[in-house]
């Protein structure tokens, strides 16, 4: 595929995708189809959308998208044991997994129980101490003290600690990672990450899997006449999850977070009023502000704080409470960034040490915090454009976190070290994964995973291409047009953010902000100019290039987002990236 406008090397080395022949002419019938404007046909012809079906992807419902929730396998036996705990007045105790998808899920389970009139203990393992998931200790202790343990966003591969709990009370496992070969004794497992189901809902994460045990219990208790709680209100706590887990935002998870966002609108739920305050968003939360602002904050207590402030504060009751647990995580965010930059600056310069070309980037390092490993892995991939894996050892013991790109499968890969012995755990899905080993295993389980992802095709990975949905000049870059690709939206894992390229631009003025920022204006040359925002600018050419002004002409593409200062809103460009015209 010919490099669009021509740019085989921008500023930053990526070659521009634009849409090709097939896509325009789909985008082409999709406008002419309905009364939506070129730009977001072009959007919607870049995802797949059919001409039938635009109008239904831009208003997704769940009464469209919902699945069976029977579909998966124990539904049936989840919810009977759900309903035997209500109705009997039984001890229920909830193990979650520390980051924001265990605390929604939690947070799920805690607010349905509590409007049924049943309390419920909920237990995060400490991310150090304990490690991820269920364990023997933890587990052997609940049992004595409850009936019933909901293991949540965790306990797939976890068959000792469920054995060992299983003597003493029942256990149900609602989870999405990876399943091995055999399933741990429990009275279900409900997971569409099994080995026996068939895929078809792979995309959900722990929260959403949650969900539809709620809406297969509510569904029990009509058919007794008995009227169960709002499930509907509940949706802010599946949309939070779905994107700061990653999850792709397709299917159900696009009406989840769709109708999830109107829902955190309302600002009813303590918890999340409370983050929202304190982290200073002042305008109704979209996708962005779930996986980069508020997503974050919750996941600091698991990374370099208390592990379960991120469930309490999403199953909270109490705004006084709230407020309290939601300084505290932003504080430890605050204090988790710190963390990251030192760790992420030494794990860079170990990968630039290695082959460039190897299709896998890795490092371990001494004391490096577990809690920020994985953030770290994630910048060392979008950097790299590589699977990346970063570890932390303390003694000989090492603790590290995945993360991949995209059609990489990257937990299958993890999953198999530890079959084979070359690794004392892991796994996780494609995306992400998290693994335990000693400081012997290092080098040969690095060496035989990049092995298997080179199988996949990971060494034959360039520089990040740069895909884009058309072009667009200033004058077309509206508010209303803003609006209008709003509709296409969420926006995330699977359904990426929409770049357009503005052709043969003249830069009018430019400006450091900061260290590395540079913000600037360009215009086509007529009449019209836009506003642009190049975040971490000098880090690269494109600062330099911009800040010259030499009368050189530029292709900028990037992101519309609209500016609100002072209470005026206005259009400007986030730029992804330049290139010479």
């Amino acid at each position: 595929m010919s490099a669009f406008l021509g740019v085989d090397a921008s500023l930053t080395g990526r070659r521009w995708l634009g849409p090709d022949e097939a896509t325009q002419r789909l985008a082409a019938a999709i406008e002419q189809g309905t009364d939506v404007p070129a730009s977001v046909a072009s959007v919607l012809a870049g995802f797949g959308v059919l001409p039938e079906a635009a109008q239904a992807y831009l208003s997704p419902t769940l009464r469209d998208l919902l699945p069976d929730p029977m579909s998966l396998k124990d539904m049936g036996a989840a919810a009977d044991r759900l309903l035997t705990a209500l109705h009997e007045g039984q001890r229920i105790a909830i193990f979650a997994d520390y980051d924001v998808d265990g605390g929604s899920s939690a947070a799920l389970l805690v607010w349905w129980l509590r409007q049924m009139g049943q309390p419920a203990t909920v237990y995060v393992p400490d991310r150090i101490d304990e490690g991820y998931g269920p364990n023997v200790t933890a587990m052997t202790e609940l049992a004595e003290s409850h009936d019933l343990i909901i293991c949540v966003d965790c306990g797939t591969l976890s068959h000792d600690p469920l054995a060992a709990a299983s003597q003493q009370a029942d256990v149900i496992v609602l989870d999405h990672h990876l399943g091995g070969a055999e399933l741990p004794p429990a009275v279900a497992v409900v997971n569409p990450n099994r080995q026996d189901e068939d895929g078809a809902l792979s995309h959900l994460c722990a929260a959403a899997v949650v969900f539809l045990l709620l809406v297969e219990a509510n569904r029990r208790l009509k058919a007794k006449d008995v009227r169960g709680p709002d499930l509907i209100a509940l949706l802010d706590l599946v949309a939070l999850a779905t994107v700061a887990d990653v999850a792709p935002l397709i299917g159900v998870n696009r009406a989840f977070v769709r109708q999830g966002l109107s829902v955190m609108a309302r600002r009813e739920r303590p918890g999340l009023k409370a983050l929202a305050d304190v982290a200073r968003l002042d305008t109704a939360p979209n996708a962005y502000h779930l996986g980069f602002v508020l997503g974050p904050r919750i996941n600091a207590g698991g990374r370099v704080g208390r592990a379960d402030l991120g469930a309490r504060l999403l199953s909270t009751e109490n705004s006084d409470e709230a407020l309290s647990l939601a300084e505290k995580l932003d504080g430890l965010n605050t204090e988790r960034r710190d963390v990251e930059a030192a760790v992420r600056e030494a794990a860079l310069a170990e990968i630039e040490e290695r082959d460039a070309q190897a299709p896998l980037a890795w490092a371990a390092g001494d004391d490096w915090h577990p809690g920020v490993v994985g953030i770290v892995a994630a910048r060392v991939k979008e950097k790299t454009n590589r699977p990346a894996v970063v570890i932390g050892f303390d003694g000989d013991d090492g603790k590290g976190s995945g993360r991949s790109v995209r059609g990489i499968d990257l937990g299958s890969a993890i999953q198999r070290l530890a079959d084979e012995g070359l690794i004392e755990k892991g796994g996780g899905h494609p995306m992400a994964a998290g693994l335990s080993l000693t400081r012997a295993q290092l080098n040969p389980a690095m060496e035989r995973l990049g092995d298997l992802l080179e199988r996949q095709g990971a060494a034959t990975l360039g520089a990040a291409d740069l895909t884009l949905a058309n072009i667009l000049m200033p004058a077309a870059a509206t508010l209303d047009l803003v609006a209008a690709l709003e509709t296409a939206g969420p926006f995330g894992m699977g359904a990426p953010t929409p770049r357009f390229a503005f052709p043969d631009q003249k830069i009018l003025s430019a400006r450091r902000v900061g260290e590395n920022h540079l913000k600037f204006r360009f215009g086509d040359g007529v009449a019209h100019a836009l506003d642009a925002i190049a975040f971490g600018a000098f880090d690269t050419a494109i600062g330099p290039a911009i800040e010259a002004r030499d009368g050189s002409r530029f292709h900028i593409a990037g992101k519309l987002d609209i500016n609100r200062w002072q209470g005026r809103e206005t259009v400007q460009l986030v730029v992804d990236d330049v290139a010479v015209a």
